[in-house]
């Protein structure tokens, strides 16, 4: 079990959430906590994001190893003395249990430097809703480091506690928020020809577009769409709609699978307004690349889980969530991975879920391993 210090900071964290570019009073916890390790320098990344440097002042890679600081959107359903005290707010996803290990890894390095190299400990802005990842890349402040390897762990529950769940090439999925909006002209419902309705390309676009992800010749991988909202005219029962707007995910395993889906629904969604006499507009939100995991840095994660006695799971197909830990993998070489926080675990983002405090000294120890192959010439 991880330090007592460290768990009385998740719990800390846990009690008092933030969504995303709002996690200031988080980052000014974990600025508290992490300056007491004397770090050789504090960088401000993104909105609220800090990362802080151990620099061996030698030659050699420099690595980075990030969590997350926003929570989400849930009611938490808890009796826990530490459950939220921000309505509607909660670390449904674990991103508190993933600050703690990047704690618990500082706590090591602080007391075991690095010997080459650079290494930094990122506590990054925005994961959930605004893709702070991009953010943090673009920031002026990043150009600088010039990363040779950046890892990551996200925790999955319907695994058994504590085991790593990892795989070279794509991690998890690409996935982008589709907003149709679509532009007709009202009539009275008593004389539906002499307005423009988009009820019949409603039905046509959506049933297309369900029909061009069971058609799978078109794609390398697996890709999928789900509607996850509609809506048509307004409540009025003497008025014939004149708009529409329909709002989409798509997702795909391959980063050319999703270039290839963008190309064909959006074409789908030309034909159809064209024949409906519709204008239309089509905007993009929440877009995230496919995580793509470099293939040394896999091997250090199975190298790490191996010399610390976990269990390693190497799937066959990627996940089908996405993460914007994808903007780092597309530019630097990285590795996302899983640890397994139970099987009987609720899953992320229920109202029940609580991150196990019995896997982040799994967590610390991967990302220690790994720390000393690249910082301390451990091979």
């Amino acid at each position: 079990m991880a330090d007592r210090d460290i768990i009385e900071l998740r719990h800390t964290l846990h009690k008092n959430p933030e969504v995303s570019n709002c996690e200031y009073n988080t980052a000014m916890r974990i600025d508290s906590f992490m300056k007491k390790l004397n770090p050789d320098d504090v960088i401000s990344l993104g909105s609220t994001g800090k990362a802080y440097l151990f620099d061996s002042g030698n030659a050699g890679h420099t690595v980075i190893f990030r969590a997350e600081l926003d929570a989400v959107y849930v009611d938490e359903e808890s009796n826990s003395e530490y459950s939220s005290v921000n309505k509607g707010i909660a670390h449904s996803c674990g991103h508190d249990g993933h600050m703690a290990i990047i704690a618990d890894l500082a706590k090591r390095i602080s007391g075991y430097r690095p010997k080459t190299g650079r290494v930094l400990l990122l506590f990054q802005p925005a994961e959930e809703m605004e893709q702070g990842a991009f953010d943090v890349i673009n920031d002026i402040n990043f150009a600088p480091i010039k990363p040779d390897y950046i890892f990551a762990l996200h925790n999955i529950p319907g695994y058994r506690k504590g085991m790593v769940i990892v795989k070279s090439g794509n991690f998890s999925a690409a996935s982008k928020g589709m907003t149709l909006k679509l532009f007709g002209k009202t009539s009275h419902a008593a004389e539906p020809e002499n307005g423009i309705s988009p009820a019949n390309a409603v039905a046509d676009i959506i049933k297309q577009l369900h029909s061009l992800v069971e058609n799978n010749d078109e794609f390398n991988d697996h890709v999928m769409l789900t509607v996850i909202h509609i809506n048509m005219g307004e409540i009025a029962f003497g008025t014939s709609p004149g708009n529409a707007d329909i709002m989409v995910t798509l997702r795909a395993f391959d980063n050319d699978d999703m270039k290839t889906l963008t190309r064909r629904v959006e074409t789908i969604i030309y034909t159809i307004a064209t024949s409906e006499k519709l204008d239309y507009s089509i905007t993009y939100n929440e877009v995230f690349p496919a995580t793509v995991n470099n293939n040394t840095c896999t091997d250090m994660v199975i190298k790490a889980a191996v010399e610390n006695k976990i269990s390693v799971l190497t799937p066959d197909k990627p996940f089908r969530w996405s993460e914007d830990f994808a903007y780092y993998t597309e530019r630097f070489n990285g590795c996302l991975f899983g640890i397994g926080s139970g099987v009987d675990q609720p899953d992320l983002h229920n109202p029940d879920y609580d991150f196990p405090d019995d896997i982040i000294d799994n967590g610390a120890d991967m990302f220690f391993n790994i720390y000393k192959y690249i910082n301390c010439q451990e091979h």
